[in-house]
Order: C-alpha cells, then sequence, then structure tokens
C-alpha cells in the first residue's frame, strides 16, 4: 500500500510537472511572438515615415527603388517593398529582379485588403519561425517586413536544460514529500489495526468509520465463533465422558466378579442403554458439524410443507404411543422451496421434543398450514421451559432439565440443528412457553 501511495504521487508530481512546463513554454512563445510582431510594426511605420516609399506611378518608384539600400543598415529585418500588381520593387536581401510575384502571399493579400497584414512560416530546415508584417501605403504599394526568430520547438531545447534541473529536484522532492505523506497517512491505520478489538479508538479517517465497524464487528465474530468452539469441545469432551465412565464402571463389576446374575443383566441393559446414548449423541455431533462446514448450498426444491410432517408422524407413532402421548395433525397441502431432508430433520426433531417432553396422557399438535406465510407449528402441553430459559435453548448443550434430559435420551442439540436448518432456509423461529403448561415453536418460511 505505502508503495503504491508513494508511485501515485510521484505520478501526480511528474504530470503537474510536465503541465506546467507545456502551459509555460506555450505563455511564454505567444508573449514572444506578440512581441516581434509589435516590433516588426514598429519597424514598419517607422521605415514609411522615411518617405522612401512614396512614388505615386509604377515608373517612379523603379526609379526610387535603385536608390534605396538597406542591405548594411538593417542585417536582422528583411525589407520588402511590392508594387500594387505584386512585383518586387525592392528587397534588401536579394535582387528585386529574380524574386517571384508577391500577390499571392497572405500576409499580402490582407494588406490590400484591410490596409495591414500579417503572417508566420515555419522553417523545418532551420527549425525556426519567419514573422511577416505587411502595410499598405498611400501611393498603393505595400511595404513589407519579416525577421527570424526561434520556433516554440527551440525555445523549449532552449530552456531544456533548466527543465531537467528542476525535474530532478522536483522528483527528489516529491519522493521524500510521499514517503513522509504515506508514513503520516498509514501510521494511524497501523494503530488502529494493532487496537481493532479496543471500540473506545476512534478511526483516524472518517471514511474508514464503516470499514472499521466492519471490521470490528468481523473480530468479535472470529472471538465469539472461537469461544464457541472452545466451549462445543469441552461440551462434547464432558457428554460422551459420562456415559463411558458409566459404561466402563459397569463393565469392571461385570468383569470383577461381585455381580450375581440378577445384577449383572441389569448392568448389561444400563451399558446398551449408555451405548446407544453414545450413538445418538455422535451422530447428533456429527450432523451439527456437517452443517456449520458446510462451504456450498444444499439443494433445494420444490416440495409439500403437509406431507412432509405427516410422514415424519407416521415414523413417530411408535415412540408417542410408548410415551402415551397423543398426537393431532392438522392443516392444508402448500409448497415450500427447501432441502427435503433437511426439512424432514426440522419437524423430525421439533416434534421428538414435543413428545419426549411431556407427560403421560399428554398430546402433541402439528399444524402445517399455507397461505402467503407457509409455517410450521408444533405445540404440546408438557412441562414447558422457564421464562429465563426461553432464550437459551437453541443454545448447543443448553438442557433445562438436564436429569430429565439423560432419562429421555436428549443430547441437548436438537434444537441447535433445527436453528441452523431455519437459518439455512432463511425462516424465522419462535418459541413460546409457559412452565407446567407447555410450549409452542412456530417456523415461518
Amino acid at each position: 500500500m505505502k508503495r503504491k501511495i508513494n508511485a501515485r504521487l510521484l505520478l501526480i508530481a511528474l504530470l503537474v510537472m510536465a503541465a506546467a512546463t507545456g502551459s509555460t513554454t506555450i505563455a511564454y512563445y505567444r508573449m514572444f511572438r506578440e512581441r516581434v510582431r509589435n516590433d516588426l510594426k514598429v519597424s514598419a511605420e517607422l521605415l514609411k515615415d522615411t518617405h522612401y516609399f512614396d512614388p505615386a506611378d509604377t515608373a517612379a518608384a523603379d526609379a526610387g527603388a535603385g536608390k534605396i539600400d538597406f542591405s548594411a543598415d538593417m542585417e536582422e529585418l528583411r525589407i520588402t517593398w511590392i508594387g500594387a500588381d505584386g512585383t518586387v520593387l525592392y528587397d534588401n536581401d536579394q535582387a528585386a529582379g529574380k524574386l517571384q510575384n508577391h500577390a499571392d502571399r497572405p500576409e499580402i493579400r490582407q494588406a490590400f485588403a484591410k490596409g495591414e497584414g500579417e503572417s508566420v512560416r515555419r522553417s523545418d530546415t532551420m527549425n525556426k519561425n519567419t514573422f511577416y508584417y505587411a502595410l499598405l501605403l498611400d501611393n498603393g504599394t505595400v511595404l513589407r517586413v519579416s525577421a527570424e526568430a526561434e520556433s516554440i520547438w527551440s525555445v523549449f531545447l532552449t530552456a531544456a536544460p533548466l527543465i531537467a534541473v528542476l525535474l530532478l529536484f522536483t522528483v527528489a522532492l516529491s519522493v521524500a514529500l510521499s514517503h513522509m505523506l504515506t508514513v503520516q497517512l498509514i501510521r494511524p491505520i497501523e494503530r488502529m489495526a494493532e487496537n481493532i478489538g479496543d471500540a473506545a479508538l476512534e478511526p483516524p479517517y472518517r471514511e474508514l468509520a464503516p470499514f472499521a465497524d466492519m471490521i470490528r464487528r468481523q473480530h468479535e465474530d472470529i472471538l465469539s465463533a472461537a469461544k464457541a468452539r472452545q466451549d462445543f469441545t469441552a461440551n462434547v469432551s464432558h457428554e460422551l465422558k459420562t456415559p463411558l465412565t458409566a459404561v466402563s464402571g459397569y463393565a469392571e463389576l461385570i468383569d470383577s466378579g461381585m455381580a450375581d446374575q440378577k445384577q449383572e443383566r441389569h448392568f448389561i441393559r444400563e451399558i446398551r442403554k449408555n451405548a446407544d446414548r453414545l450413538l445418538v449423541l455422535i451422530d447428533d455431533i456429527i450432523r451439527l458439524s456437517e452443517l456449520d462446514r458446510s462451504p456450498k448450498e444444499p439443494a433445494f426444491e420444490a416440495l409439500d410443507l403437509y406431507d412432509a410432517a405427516a410422514e415424519c408422524l407416521e415414523a413417530l407413532k411408535v415412540s408417542a404411543r410408548k410415551r402415551q402421548v397423543a398426537l393431532h395433525f392438522s392443516g392444508g397441502h402448500c409448497i415450500i422451496r427447501g432441502n427435503r431432508e433437511m426439512i424432514r430433520e426440522l419437524i423430525d426433531n421439533l416434534v421428538q421434543n414435543a413428545i419426549r417432553y411431556n407427560r403421560e396422557n399428554g398430546s402433541v399438535w402439528v399444524e402445517a398450514a399455507g397461505g402467503d406465510s407457509p409455517r410450521l407449528i408444533v405445540k404440546d402441553n408438557g412441562i414447558g421451559i422457564p421464562e429465563a430459559d426461553c432464550q437459551r435453548v437453541f443454545e448447543r448443550f443448553y438442557r433445562v432439565d438436564k436429569s430429565r434430559s439423560k432419562e429421555t435420551g436428549g443430547t441437548g442439540l436438537g434444537l441447535a440443528i433445527v436453528k441452523h436448518i431455519v437459518e439455512i432456509h432463511g425462516a424465522k423461529i419462535e418459541l413460546k412457553s409457559e412452565e407446567g403448561k407447555g410450549t409452542e415453536v412456530a417456523v415461518f418460511f
């Protein structure tokens, strides 16, 4: 970043220098050109006042021209006297008889038409410009004076050594200033980056405020995710350790031969119960990890929420009958876009929770409704959730009643999986519960 800033500042300095050099050269040349024109005009007026070019007829003009001689006095100024028909009557640089008719010269035409005329012609060979000024005399002839002067390119080349020195100085100064400016610009940003977690530290530049807020949010999210991973690891270790410890303990008692046949059967049942719990727990952990790390969007399709709920309830009838819980299903066909496997998993988790945390002879009501807002509602009249715990039940491994969860086979991950699936589908979940009266969970697609 520093290198880019330095390079761009240097480029700006060079562009400014080039623009300044060009504009200064052009302005100077225009002033120089105007001065040459004025000098030629003054010279023409002075020559007119000498009355050498006053004869009125051509014969007299020819005779008078022979007496005019400015060849020694006007070395830098060329003087040409042109008759009314364009014939050259006198020239202090060449013999008049050898020169062509000048009636077609731009400055001569202008002089005959307007009283005076001027033009500039460039000599590529000499790299010079010739300035011409023509003045119409009272006798109908034209007096033209001209002088050679440097072209704009010659002016530039003359000033080139000075321009080169100024350019080197400008480059050196720009490098030093750009380095100093870059350090001043970057230092506050580096200080902010080093203290990104300090919310009290204001961004050094107003334009950076949205960027700083976004970086801080991302920083907080990263820290939060890191803490969540640590908590998840600790919770997984604890949850796996409990049934493994029970399995190990019961197996050790059987192996030692201290238990009779009746106790051994009890220990074997406990080992199987804890092994089943381990399998369920591991399955939920693997599933949650898959949802967390999946880089691709799941395959969505049009599916009937009512049919998906009906299939899940049919599969859970045995579990509900075993716990003496009645299932009630209502609603109508409604089409949503979603991943079929995930939607079935969501419904299964919600209904299983409603069955698991219910009471004997309790009921579970499931509604799949359509309309403008397709929704799934799972309601029970079970033990309910205390108000203080309602916001935390979607956290991983969080249980309201840990002893009951273990008895019913709960892992504390079911609602965490539900929340993740809801987020993937862009849906919204609402939970209402009252301790001792039951719970209602609604998912709006």
